[in-house]
């Protein structure tokens, strides 16, 4: 598709500001803001959750200490999700993923998120001639990430991951700026993650779940030496659910999740009265393993607006025979930290080794998401032997 770079504008902003806001608030924005998009379909139809779901390949992005109790020995999946799709065609997140669970204990998974932000046409001189209009120069930004971790059961019960990524953003245009270059960065996660046995009740059994995730724990990230450092998304993510299992045939699982940026909040440094861009250069100061620890406390309004910035989110998917699932989520945000809040509802079906995931959201509020009625799309293979978990 052929758009001015002035709908990259829009579309950078709407990016760099992903808690978009039509609301007075203190949102804390961050580098690379995809990583917060839920990339798989099954996780978007719950409300964006994961970290205490039963296990499957996309695990990676939400908890990867669950690939040590994933059922399928193998499994490779790919996720397609359209971006500001009542605006563009071409903007999209993709998503691919493979897990080998190795033995009993422990598993390993690697996977890659790619965001692009399509094609953009440039004009580079004020007074182009029919030439260039005719044959503008193409630029193409984009966002990736490449993830490998390793997941071990430390108990029956339990198990923990550790993850690594590189992270790379090309969004800087080269246009007139001969040195424009991509940014990169890395990040560490550190994951657990409880799965109990199946307990009898008087009319069912079930099975609790619980998990954590500490993600994008990593240097800032800047495009030249001497720009602006952004912080990386670190985020903490605690959840847990349960499964009510009917029947061999029928089971019903319900979670709740709370998600936090580790990223300090927005300051009045310099005591004016504003929080502005003069109070910059000393929120660059903040190191980004300093910045973990102060995110729990730095909130200008002390601890209510520090719960203020703590999303939540509720999940429940009901399975039929481990072939049909049916989703369900709904996820909020305060208003003062930018007024996300949306339901989701997808489907699941399962056909021999292959399983498709299709999700849908809507906004329950004024601001749209730039998600606003977009199908996102999944499948995945699994082959290998089976675990018996349950």
């Amino acid at each position: 598709m052929n758009r001015s770079l002035l709908v990259l504008g829009l579309c950078f902003t709407v990016l760099q500001n992903l808690k978009a806001q039509e609301v007075e608030g203190r949102p804390i924005t961050t580098g690379v803001p995809f990583l917060a998009i839920a990339a798989d379909a099954r996780s978007a139809g719950m409300g964006d959750q994961g970290v205490a779901t039963r296990p499957d390949a996309y695990s990676q992005q939400w908890n990867p200490a669950k690939y040590a109790f994933v059922e399928q020995q193998q499994g490779v999946g790919f996720n397609y999700t359209p971006y500001l799709s009542q605006i563009v065609d071409d903007i999209f997140l993709g998503q691919v993923t493979y897990y080998n669970r190795i033995n009993d204990r422990s598993a390993f998974a690697g996977s890659m998120r790619y965001f692009s932000l399509g094609d953009i046409e440039s004009i580079q001189s004020s007074n182009p001639s029919q030439a260039e209009l005719e044959n503008p120069l193409i630029l193409s930004p984009n966002e990736f990430t490449l993830d490998l971790s390793y997941a071990l059961r430390l108990g029956d019960r339990f198990s923990m991951a550790v993850a690594g990524r590189y992270l790379r953003s090309n969004l800087r245009l080269q246009i007139n700026e001969e040195d424009a270059s991509a940014a990169g960065s890395i990040g560490v996660d550190i994951a657990g993650f409880y799965q109990s046995e199946e307990i009898s009740y008087d009319d069912f059994n079930g099975r609790w779940r619980a998990g954590f995730n500490i993600s994008n724990i990593g240097p800032k990230i800047r495009y030249d030496e001497a720009g602006q450092e952004n912080f990386i998304p670190t985020n903490l993510r605690l959840g847990g659910g349960f499964d009510f299992i009917l029947d061999a045939f029928n089971v019903i699982g319900v979670g709740l999740e709370f998600n936090k940026l580790l990223v300090p909040s927005p300051q009045d440094f310099n005591n004016d009265g504003v929080i502005d861009g003069s109070d910059a250069e000393a929120y660059q100061a903040i190191g980004f393993f300093e910045g973990m620890f102060q995110s729990f406390g730095d909130a200008p309004n002390g601890i209510s607006e520090e719960i203020k910035e703590v999303t939540w989110s509720l999940g429940a998917e009901y399975k039929y025979d481990d072939a049909f699932a049916l989703r369900a989520g709904y996820f909020n945000e305060s208003d003062l930290k930018g007024a996300r809040k949306f339901a989701t509802l997808g489907l699941g079906f399962k056909y021999s080794a292959i399983d498709i995931d299709v999700s849908y959201l809507f906004s329950t509020t004024q601001v749209r998401n730039p998600l606003e009625n977009t199908l996102r799309f999944g499948i995945t293979f699994s082959f290998g032997n089976e675990y018996v978990e349950y």
